[in-house]
């Protein structure tokens, strides 16, 4: 599709929402405005593509392509996205230039550019990169877009790299996860083992700590305590309680009893302590702060803020960044000025003559390059209350208090120590205790008393020792006189590290550098480019979805409470030792986030030329570890797994029928075993037990038959099988009552054939009633396939 001479000029919007936001600005008889509302066009089934790639066979693997066939994709309502496309082609008749103006970011590119080249766009392209959707941010994106002639090129960069992600997705999800189902999964598992770029590595991240969880064996330690009273009559608790603990309790007794003598000066410390307030919101840690406060799960938080982006009242929400730019510190009062208006209850600390702190550098809040998109922050536009839903508004005034305490003083606190040393025959200890008193308050008066409930601490690490509880310290003077009145130890025990919440994953996807120990790994999970953001797995606007695929796949399981814990299954277990036995590679988190960074490389590309050079080359490196995961698994053994740790299929855990309780005891008697537990009671497990001990379906499945199509014969068959095994004067078999396929071929050999006039032969319909002479009524019909275009990797 050529572009012609007309000066014409269409904006390719995301959703209506934002078109809607820019036309308040500019209107033009030259420009005309369309919007996409998410990806048009969806990946081919390998199926419909070619039929010999439908059956599930392992000698037909790797399925590889050079390209990804796409087709007309559906909204959530099933409605076809063919209107829409057929609009925007005849909306790109006779224009001249084309400016994206999706959401920022490689997604919102990529559902531009597909289109583009779906319907053979061969004219301008250009860039209008919106970081919100407030008057100002528009005027500010279209003045960069005046300035840079080069931005389509730059954001085709962007759109290869989507690509590419998404054909390392397809091919490594769909040649992966059956490679695995058919050799390595257990005959019990009655799903696919689905594998992905992305989950896998995250399931191991969870199953290393599940291991450690797992191991990990309490152990007693100890802490003594002195009390004391000073030469004025003030008594205190001093603790001596290392960060070396005492484990020994011998050790624990000998300090405890050269304690039980002291007498000497006491130290004492005062110091003002200055707090400066948190980092401001990226996407994973606001789907942090929402989990552990609201008991929202990440994705409901990317909702409801992609909604309130979309109607200007914050900033662009799936950024990795938790600064602003510096060349944004002139908005700060202006912002903090109308925030401050919405939210009544702090509106007193900021009066006319107030003045935002601003605090550069990585410690601060402002930064020369926050990477691609700055931290979530509220705009100029703000909300009425009553026009957003109660959710809506409470993550609104989380964000809007976060930026308000940005730009507030730090905190004073007012921090006393008290300490004495004690001589000891193993040398001297330290015994000490300190309190605190708020002098001032600074930002933490937008929290009151919630400031230090909202600390946030390192997932999947070991809980931090609770200080001893103080209400206040006694006056005591520097070097005054004290004595001992009593020695005690007290016991407390070690615990395991915490388990990841779901609200949690995201930020470990992204900060991976935070759950690896090694040196060596930390200084390759770096960012020298961007300090603060680290090499992680996925990618913000993506690692919301991985739990829900986890979960479909029985990996993990989810606990109780607002934020659930994430804990991974023996199935999960099993999947991640296979992956780690046969290719180490996607079992490892670290060297996934290598990878990923290398994959970043071609969305910053300085031209087009060199974006198409480097999205080949992945292309190439995609389709070669493929071929050695698919060498690599056909070597490989099937996992053994205890039957009674399969997933009830669907949710259906019903009792085993009759039939099959008898054929899984006389199984289990022949074979000198024990029925595994809940056999008698559970259909999933009685079901597992006789597909593991009655045969494999690996054959079924590489000889053409899908999985998951094992299941037990319906009652109508299984009367019909019990009437054709009377009329032949025999017991009905038992594996006929428990199983489908066995059940189906009994009844194939046992049931009559009817011959029609047209010379034709056909068996009766088994519905569980005598055959009848009835002549049998078979429709015909044409299946037509939509025509399909092929998505290429330049």
């Amino acid at each position: 599709m050529p572009a012609p001479s007309t000066g014409r000029t269409l904006f390719f919007f995301e959703k209506p929402s934002a078109m809607r936001q820019l036309q308040r600005f500019f209107r033009s008889p030259n420009t005309v405005c369309v919007a996409a509302e998410g990806h048009l066009l969806t990946a081919e089934e390998p199926g419909s593509i070619r039929p010999e790639w439908k059956p599930w066979r392992f000698d037909a693997l790797p399925i590889v392509l050079d390209t990804i066939p796409v087709s007309c994709g559906q909204n959530r309502s099933g409605q076809s996205h063919a209107p829409k496309l057929a609009a925007i082609r005849q909306a790109l008749q006779g224009v001249e230039r084309v400016i994206i103006a999706t959401d920022p970011g490689r997604e919102g590119s990529m559902i531009a550019w597909e289109v583009l080249e779906h319907l053979g766009w061969r004219g301008r392209v250009d860039r209008l990169k919106l970081g919100a959707l407030d008057e100002v941010s528009i005027r500010r994106a279209f003045a960069s877009l005046a300035k840079e002639p080069a931005s389509g090129d730059q954001d085709y960069a962007a759109y290869l790299e989507a690509l590419c992600r998404q054909y390392e997705d397809y091919l490594l999800g769909l040649n992966g996860t059956r490679a695995i189902t058919l050799r390595l999964r257990p005959p019990a598992f009655r799903e696919p083992w689905r594998f992905g770029g992305v989950q896998t590595p995250t399931l191991a991240i969870l199953a290393n700590l599940e291991d450690r969880i797992r191991a990990f064996v309490p152990q007693d330690f100890f802490k003594v305590a002195l009390h004391l009273i000073t030469e004025t009559g003030a008594a205190s608790t001093l603790w001596h309680a290392p960060k070396e603990r005492i484990l020994d309790p011998k050790v624990a007794e000998a300090i405890r009893q050269a304690a039980a003598t002291w007498s000497g000066p006491l130290m004492v410390e005062q110091k003002d302590v200055r707090r400066s307030p948190p980092r401001l919101f990226s996407k994973d840690t606001l789907a942090r702060r929402c989990a552990k406060r609201f008991g929202w799960d990440p994705q409901r938080t990317a909702t409801l803020a992609q909604e309130l982006y979309d109607q200007g009242y914050l900033s662009y929400p799936r950024t990795e960044s938790e600064h602003l730019p510096e060349g944004q510190t002139g908005d700060a009062a202006a912002i903090v000025a109308a925030v401050a208006g919405v939210l009544p209850e702090v509106s007193r600390l900021f009066p006319g003559s107030f003045r935002p702190v601003i605090r550069r550098g990585t410690k601060g809040h402002y930064v020369k390059d926050p990477g691609e998109h700055h931290a979530i922050v509220p705009l100029r536009k703000v909300p009425a209350r009553e026009r957003l839903s109660v959710e809506q508004f409470r993550l609104y005034e989380l964000v809007a208090k976060a930026y308000l305490a940005a730009h507030l003083p730090d905190g004073i606190d007012a921090r006393t120590g008290i300490s004495a040393d004690v001589s000891t025959p193993i040398g001297a200890k330290h015994f000490s205790v300190s309190g605190s008193v708020v002098r001032d308050p600074g930002w933490r008066a937008i929290y009151g008393g919630e400031a230090d409930a909202e600390t946030d601490v390192v997932p999947g690490k070991v809980r931090r020792d609770q200080e001893v509880p103080l209400v206040r310290l006694p006056p005591v003077r520097d070097g005054e006189a004290a004595s001992a009145t009593a020695t005690e130890i007290t016991t407390s025990v070690t615990e395991p590290p915490r388990r990841i919440t779901r609200g949690e994953l995201p930020v470990v996807m992204g900060r991976l550098i935070d759950q690896v120990e090694d040196p060596d790994a930390k200084r390759a999970l770096e960012n020298p480019v961007n300090p603060n953001e680290p090499k992680g797995l996925g990618t913000a606007a993506t690692r919301d979805t991985i739990l829900p695929k986890l979960l479909k796949s029985h990996y993990i399981a989810l606990g109780t409470g607002k934020d659930p814990a994430i804990e991974v299954t023996g199935v999960g277990l099993a999947f991640i030792t296979a992956v780690r036995q046969v290719f180490p590679t996607y079992g490892d988190p670290v060297g996934r986030a290598l990878f990923e960074a290398d994959l970043a490389e071609i969305g910053q590309a300085p031209n087009r030329a060199e974006a198409q050079r480097r999205a080949g080359a992945f292309q190439e490196r995609t389709r070669t570890r493929l071929d050695e995961l698919i060498r690599a698994i056909s070597k490989a053994n099937v996992i053994e797994l205890d039957p009674s740790l399969t997933p009830p299929k669907g949710g259906d855990d019903r009792p085993p029928t009759p039939a099959m309780v008898s054929f899984a005891v006389s199984l289990a008697k022949r074979s000198g075993m024990r029925l595994p537990r809940g056999c008698k009671t559970s259909m999933s497990v009685c079901r597992a037990f006789l597909d593991t001990q009655a045969g494999s379906r690996t054959a079924q499945e590489e000889n053409g038959s899908e999985p998951n199509t094992s299941r037990a014969p319906s009652e109508a068959m299984v009367r019909y099988a019990r009437s054709l095994a009377e009329q032949q004067g025999k017991a009905c078999p038992p594996e006929v009552e428990a199983d489908f396929d066995a059940c189906r071929r009994f009844l194939d050999a046992g049931t009559p054939v009817i011959r029609h006039p047209t010379g034709k032969s056909q068996r009766t319909k088994r519905t569980g009633k005598p055959p009848t002479d009835a002549p049998a009524r078979r429709e015909t019909g044409a299946i037509k396939r939509k025509p399909s275009t092929r998505r290429r990797i330049p």
